[in-house]
């Protein structure tokens, strides 16, 4: 692909008074149109080559979803600075952590987190006092040029996402705009998006769905809506019309609760975040909305497959620009959505074995490693299979299966059979350490009401009957703990160390 202007600016040329950014401040409504939000862009790129950031550098952000973590993702695409938006929630010794993992050498906060980091790396001795303390960077948002902005590669490193680090340290990935261009061509394949359409932002910019939803609404000039957080989702919805929406399960719980009649006005809702349950389906049926179920994966820019919505539990069917396989129901992916590697600052000896594709950046002193077979398939990690109708199903994460009696055990199935329960609203199945069989299945449920359906066993293991094999129906189930998590996606591994902490005690 030849240099093209971002589609940032792309669209302030096409449409530029179509409004790009709508976001409240001091309980005022505002807005900001496409050309100007384009200039404050330009005005804001200068401002960092001057402070000396440039093509290979990596900008850490910290921020909750706001119109200046949006302006320096645009920014930081105009002159190939890796722009990496961490969790406002890490504890700062967490955050200070990460940058030296990943070197990450210059750091920008928004306001509120600046003096809490500063506090936390005086005091912490940290191996490498200068990739540990980053140049922070203070920028003035307001200004705007008068200048007309340059084409960029499309194919260069645009930004690093942080996986969910499920088991050890999160891995980060790196992506190009290409990645994003033709994940937000997919999508559009299936999910219209115009001029016109309003979408919220209702997940986090460090989450790739968050940046999902920037880049698509920039593609065709729609609007980013950013979330008021002085009032209920319901009332925003409403007014502030609202045409598209990205939600994982929980969030869709509370919004129905509060007022389901909000999303009358909705096009288009898209879920994510595992099984939906029953329960949400039936209340959405009634709705003339278009509502999507997906699988998709950081690694991937988002969605892979999509569908509608339905009671048989699929993920949809694969979109264009995109290839998946299953062997021995072991998910691969691969296509122009697939990421281009992990950012690998570790220096490798000559002793260790290149097995996978390697590309250096020397201008930015990194190196990407991408884990791809010879064929340049990824391995997700993920089971899955088709239907006969070509739609793909999720079994699990195959780092979850435990062998019950011998038999291979996988929680997300059993999860899914508990969540077409109309009281419960979220599931979590876990392996407790059993002398005869090995390990057998535990339930974490989150019940929708104040329910006595933990009380005893009896119901839910009769409403399995027909759903699941005996062996793995959960033996033991625990209410819902009390956490705070400090990711978009329930974290199993959170909910489960509370609960065995609170059975096991001083044991666990």
């Amino acid at each position: 692909m030849k240099a093209l202007l971002s589609p940032l600016h792309q669209s302030a040329r096409q449409h530029p008074n179509q409004i790009a950014l709508t976001y409240t401040h001091d309980g005022v409504n505002q807005q900001i149109d496409y050309a100007t939000l384009s200039q404050r862009v330009i005005a804001l790129g200068e401002q960092l080559t001057a402070k000396g950031l440039g093509k290979g550098d990596r900008l850490a952000c910290i921020d909750n979803n706001s119109v200046e973590l949006i302006m320096l993702y645009w920014a930081c695409i105009d002159h190939q600075i890796l722009f990496c938006p961490l969790s406002p929630r890490f504890p700062p010794s967490q955050v200070l952590a990460l940058i030296e993992l990943h070197r990450l050498n210059f750091l920008w906060t928004g306001k509120g987190f600046t003096e809490a980091l500063s506090k936390v790396s005086a005091s912490v001795d940290m191996p490498d006092p200068d990739t540990a303390n980053p140049t922070l960077v203070t920028l003035n948002f307001s200004l705007k040029a008068n200048n007309t902005p340059t084409p960029i590669d499309y194919y260069a490193p645009a930004n690093i996402i942080l996986t969910s680090g499920s088991s050890g340290q999160p891995k980060a990935a790196v992506h190009c705009l290409n990645n994003h261009k033709a994940s937000a061509e997919g999508s559009r394949s299936l999910i219209a998006l115009e001029t016109n359409d309003s979408w919220l932002l209702s997940l986090p910019l460090f989450h790739i769905g968050g940046l999902a939803i920037i880049n698509r609404c920039a593609f065709v000039g729609a609007t980013v809506a950013l979330q008021d957080r002085d009032v209920s989702l319901t009332v925003q919805i409403s007014r502030d019309k609202i045409t598209h929406l990205s939600l994982v399960s929980t969030q869709l719980v509370r919004l129905l609760k509060e007022d389901i009649d909000c999303l009358k006005g909705v096009k288009s809702l898209l879920l994510g975040g595992g099984a939906i349950s029953s329960t949400l389906l039936s209340q959405l049926s009634g709705l003339s909305i278009n509502c999507f179920t997906s699988y998709g994966l950081t690694e991937m820019a988002s969605q892979v497959t999509t569908g509608p919505a339905s009671y048989d539990g699929s993920s949809g069917q694969l979109l264009p620009a995109r290839e998946l396989k299953i062997i021995d129901e072991k998910i691969y992916v691969k296509g122009e959505t697939l990421f281009l590697g992990y950012l690998d600052v570790q220096t490798q000896t000559n002793d260790q074995a290149q097995t996978h594709e390697q590309a250096n950046h020397a201008d930015g002193g990194y190196t990407l490693t991408l884990p791809t077979d010879e064929d340049g398939w990824f391995f997700t990690k993920d089971r899955g299979f088709w239907d006969k109708e070509g739609k793909l199903h999720i079994m699990g994460r195959i780092d979850n299966m435990f062998i019950c009696g011998g038999e291979n055990l996988q929680p997300e199935e059993v999860e899914a059979a508990l969540k077409q329960h109309p009281d419960i609203e979220d599931a979590i199945v876990f392996a407790l350490a059993d002398e005869e069989f090995g390990n057998l299945p535990a339930a974490i449920v989150k019940t929708s009401l104040a329910t006595e359906l933990l009380s005893s066993n009896d119901e839910l293991t009769q409403f399995l009957a027909d759903k699941i094999a005996r062996f793995k129906r959960p033996r033991v189930y625990y209410s819902w703990p009390k956490i705070e998590s400090t990711s978009l996606k329930v974290s199993r591994k959170e909910v489960i160390e509370a609960i065995l902490k609170k059975v096991l005690g001083s044991r666990f």
